[in-house]
């Protein structure tokens, strides 16, 4: 145990010491963070003795996601995001229904031995975006704000309306339908995941609010306890919604966006603490995915798999979000911009996890999948985030005459 302690605080200490170098390069901290976790792990010098679980794994990437999600959502600039509202919109209500349209049609054709109702899950998993992994994008202020904040509503949305749908999936690949059928099924899932996580989320958020406000007015925040109510109100948000049998993501996200306009004057001083809580366990994810999740799955691997991931990250993906902005007045390379940009990683994690957990009998292929899609996110969007977000926002600002997001 103190050997792993040791590896893991040294890292995280060499890490956090380089990190503002490192963001300014084409390499990724996930890149690192993965990297060096199949460096220790027993693909690689098999240094670390922790064995990582399902349950452990899903539950430190659950807990980050509600984290990056909750804070994500609070620093969201509410002014630029209700003149763009549109974006988003269409990209959760058009492109999100055609993407995992997309990648079920796709994985029909070239994923072997998975029934039809295993290939609606896998493109299900595959269909949100990260907002976790697509911080480097959404934080860049050289980007256009509604192209950002576009991008930022859409991952803190799309993995919580696909729980439900995960859900009727998982339960027909099982044989769990129940005797309503799957459209009874379907719209009872989505009422309660959405309903009660936005109940969850916006309730704990006003009250807390409320608390913060007073306790403030009052003095009795101190410069250390100041620092820890943003953590405990996102995991808290998170918690109470998944108990209560909802969305704990869109409780994270709605309770962020909320806690954003009622804390707006000391936004930043309550956040600060929260967001370098949300990249430790961002860091620790990703160590873990490298060193426990990726060995595991190599021996599934196969080129059709390879092939779909590919294809999740760019057809599948990208020909839904240019068909769902039509008619906006969005420049083209905006709209290949948006559609590259949408990373898979924690949610897909924690969505693979449950597959797994779940005993579906194809869960193995579908694992590597996942894995693989992630692997090359993580690569992919990693190297072009830099690069592409400062010629792009360049060129946006060199533009006349340009639409909302640039025409």
């Amino acid at each position: 145990m103190y050997q792993d302690l040791a590896i893991l605080a040294l890292f995280i200490l060499v890490y956090s010491s380089v990190a503002g170098r490192v963001e300014r390069t084409w390499i990724s901290g996930p890149i690192v963070f993965t990297i060096f976790g199949l460096l220790i792990g027993p693909v690689g010098l098999d240094l670390i003795s922790f064995k990582a679980d399902r349950e452990t794994i899903s539950t430190l990437a659950e807990l980050t996601l509600a984290l990056v999600l909750f804070t994500d959502a609070a620093g969201a600039d509410m002014g630029v995001l209700r003149k763009t509202k549109e974006l988003p919109i269409r990209l959760l209500l058009i492109g999100l229904p055609l993407t995992i349209l997309l990648g079920f049609g796709v994985g029909v054709l070239l994923v072997e031995k998975l029934s039809l109702f295993e290939v609606a899950l896998l493109a299900t998993m595959l269909a949100p975006t990260d907002a976790a992994l697509g911080k480097a994008v959404v934080t860049n202020e050289v980007v256009p704000d509604p192209v950002r904040q576009g991008l930022n509503v859409e991952s803190g949305l799309n993995d919580g309306i696909c729980v439900p749908i995960l859900f009727v999936f998982l339960a027909l690949a099982t044989g769990k339908g129940g005797e309503g059928g799957p459209w009874q099924l379907a719209m009872k899932l989505v009422a309660e995941e959405i309903g009660i996580g936005l109940a969850v989320g916006l309730v704990l958020t006003i009250m807390a609010g409320l608390l913060l406000k007073f306790a403030k007015g009052q003095g009795w925040l101190t410069h250390t306890w100041i620092q820890l109510p943003v953590v405990a109100l996102a995991l808290g948000c998170f918690a109470v919604a998944q108990f209560l049998g909802g969305s704990g993501f869109i409780a994270a996200f709605s309770g962020g966006l909320l806690f954003g306009v009622l804390a707006k004057q000391a936004r930043d001083e309550f956040l600060l603490a929260a967001e370098g809580t949300g990249d430790t366990l961002a860091l620790l994810t990703w160590v873990i995915f490298g060193a426990a999740v990726v060995g595991q799955a190599v021996g599934q691997f196969s080129w059709l798999i390879l092939l779909y991931a590919v294809l999740s990250l760019t057809l599948i993906r990208m020909l839904p979000v240019f068909l769902s902005l039509t008619g906006m007045g969005v420049s083209t390379e905006s709209k290949l911009f948006i559609g590259w940009f949408g990373p898979r990683g924690l949610a897909s994690i924690v969505f693979a996890v449950i597959v797994v957990n779940a005993n579906v009998p194809n869960s193995g292929p579908i694992a590597m999948t996942v894995v693989c899609t992630i692997i090359l996110s993580i690569l992919g969007h990693g190297i072009t985030a830099n690069p592409w977000a400062k010629a792009f926002g360049a060129r946006q600002r060199l533009a006349e005459g340009s639409g909302p997001v640039g025409d």
